[in-house]
């Protein structure tokens, strides 16, 4: 480990030349470990050659075996003691480490800085930047056997940090207003994760080490203009913090990582990139907590797997409403499914003041099976990692589906636009093909193709209704609705039940089957009126994929009952009208 950062500091400064004294202290250090550590050493190289249970075609078993002896007994991270012996180290090489990082930062994070700078800024760089005297501690050490494959090692380091940087930001603003913002009383506890890959027999047994924030447990800094008060600029505070954060989710933390070669070799094997999509339709949520004094929250949601501004996904604002519908589609890159959360964030819009967090939900992708849409109700908290607030905020409905790269054809996936279209009609839609020439139809453009299908809906029965009659029934109807047609229709009356049967079908001409949905409501039917008693909403994301299925569905804003549904859909195409 050791090792590993003194060929850090070197690669990255070209400082070889320059601390001839920290590397004559170095190799001191170096030498005595070694001594301490050569049984170690021995019996784990006799322990990978005479072990029955590694041979020579184990792919790679006795290279891992000897990697990670070496790498526990050079970092010695088995215990307290060898943890702060680490830590006694890392404080006497401090000041090389500081100042090699210190440029690193500079360098990877200036560039993103400039990235988000927002709009009322002209420019945004580092006028002073070390990261002080203080060293941080390392308070935890792992090995992550089930991340670290065949031909590789991964470690997780948890480190607490309460440093005395000495940290300045030069701020310009549009109108030529120039401040210089320094960033204190940093506090930051985290995981950092360390890949050591591909594993190799020469040493020190890897090729290469990717870093990255695995985990940033937290984060805390305050901003002070020197010789001034932030304050006196409104607004100015908030959005550099937002910058600072979106820099720091940018720059490391975790999928990102960084790939820094130790051995000679071609690692872009190693570099972040994307493995797949994520389909994500936010359906509605029900039951939200009012944030306004005087009438109704008006909602929106913020969605979101990496937290970073070009790819946050907002749905539109439904105003003053409660129980929202949305039935927005967002697509979200994927660079690792076994890690990666999908985040939903429901606020209330207060115009040209700050909007307020009425709650969030969160996803782990590891819990979605590949090609297969999940329907899913997230209950919503006021805070996903510190769960003090037990109040009941509402919930909110999503279908999410995962399409991996690579698998594509064989995913039915509802969301791609082509998924109902035969063969004929891709070509028709692509412009390309025999079918084009051949055919005079295949001479329209492309944007003519229009995928509609027809819903056929059988309402089958209701079951315990509340009573809304004073004689202690109901004469319950369903209205069937499609939100973007308009279009109505309605069951029979069936008087004095609670449990009425209908077993009546009706069919609906569906042109947009994706960004339809269907809204079944009962009611009691009075002389003078009508009283509601719930509803059901659904989207056709199931019945186009299934083709037809039967489910029973609980009816929202009711006390209590349900309703028994089939619903069935024929694809249909044609063209519009020219």
């Amino acid at each position: 480990m050791l090792g590993l950062i003194k060929n850090l500091l070197a690669k990255e400064n070209g400082i070889h030349q320059r601390h001839d004294h920290w590397y004559s202290h170095w190799n001191r250090i170096d030498r005595r470990f070694r001594s301490s550590r050569k049984r170690s050493i021995q019996a784990s190289l006799r322990f990978g050659k005479d072990d029955s249970t590694v041979c020579e075609d184990d792919s790679g078993g006795f290279q891992k075996t000897f990697a990670f002896q070496i790498l526990s007994v050079m970092g010695g991270l088995h215990s307290e003691p060898e943890l702060n012996w680490l830590n006694s180290q890392l404080k006497k090489i401090w000041p090389y480490v500081n100042e090699a990082a210190s440029e690193l930062i500079r360098v990877n994070v200036e560039p993103i800085l400039e990235q988000y700078k927002p709009v009322i800024l002209s420019s945004l760089t580092f006028s002073k930047l070390t990261l002080g005297t203080v060293a941080p501690q390392f308070i935890g050490v792992s090995i992550v056997e089930e991340s670290s494959g065949r031909d590789g090692i991964t470690m997780d380091l948890e480190m607490q940090w309460d440093g005395n940087p000495n940290i300045v930001l030069d701020i310009k603003t549009r109108i030529g207003v120039v401040l210089p913002v320094q960033v204190k009383n940093i506090g930051f506890t985290g995981v950092f994760r360390l890949i050591f890959k591909p594993l190799v027999d020469e040493f020190p047994a890897f090729g290469a080490v990717c870093f990255s924030l695995k985990e940033k447990k937290d984060l805390d800094f305050t901003l002070k203009v020197i010789g001034g008060d932030l304050s006196a600029f409104p607004g100015i505070s908030d959005i550099l913090e937002e910058t600072i954060r979106d820099a720091v989710e940018d720059s490391i933390t975790w999928p990102v990582r960084k790939v820094i070669p130790i051995l000679p070799g071609d690692y872009s094997n190693l570099e972040l990139k994307p493995v797949g999509i994520l389909e994500v339709k936010l359906v509605q949520a029900k039951n939200l907590m009012n944030k306004d004094i005087i009438g109704k929250s008006d909602p929106y949601a913020v969605i979101f797997v990496r937290p970073l501004r070009d790819r946050t996904k907002t749905s539109k604002v439904i105003n003053n409403q409660l129980n929202p519908v949305w039935n927005e589609h967002f697509e979200f890159i994927i660079e690792d499914a076994s890690t990666q959360h999908l985040t939903v964030r429901i606020f209330d819009d207060e115009g040209i003041q700050a909007s307020e967090l009425i709650g969030c939900a969160q996803v782990s992708l590891k819990d979605l099976e590949p090609g297969k849409v999940k329907d899913m109700w997230l209950k919503l908290v006021k805070d996903l990692e510190v769960h003090r607030d037990n109040k009941y905020r509402g919930e909110v409905q999503l279908e999410l589906l995962y399409c991996p790269d690579g698998v594509e054809s064989t995913i039915k996936n509802p969301f791609d636009p082509d998924f109902s279209l035969t063969s004929f009609e891709k070509t028709l839609k692509s412009g390309t093909g025999d079918a084009e020439a051949d055919d005079p139809i295949g001479s329209r453009k492309r944007n003519n193709v229009i995928v509609r299908g027809v819903l056929s809906v059988t309402v089958i029965s209701a079951e315990d209704l509340p009573q809304v009659d004073l004689m202690g029934k109901a004469d319950p109807f369903v209205v069937l609705m499609l939100r973007k047609t308009e279009k109505k229709l309605k069951t029979r009356v069936v008087n004095e039940s609670l449990n009425p049967v209908w077993n009546q079908t009706f069919d609906f001409v569906v042109e947009d089957g994706l960004h339809e949905m269907l809204t079944l409501e009962v009611y009691d039917h009075d002389t003078f009126g009508k009283e509601k008693i719930g509803r059901v909403i659904l989207t056709l994301t199931k019945v186009i994929l299934e083709g037809e299925y039967s489910e029973i569905y609980p009816l929202d804003g009711a006390k209590s009952g349900n309703i028994s549904l089939h619903l069935k859909w024929t694809p249909q195409h044609k063209f519009r009208d020219t």
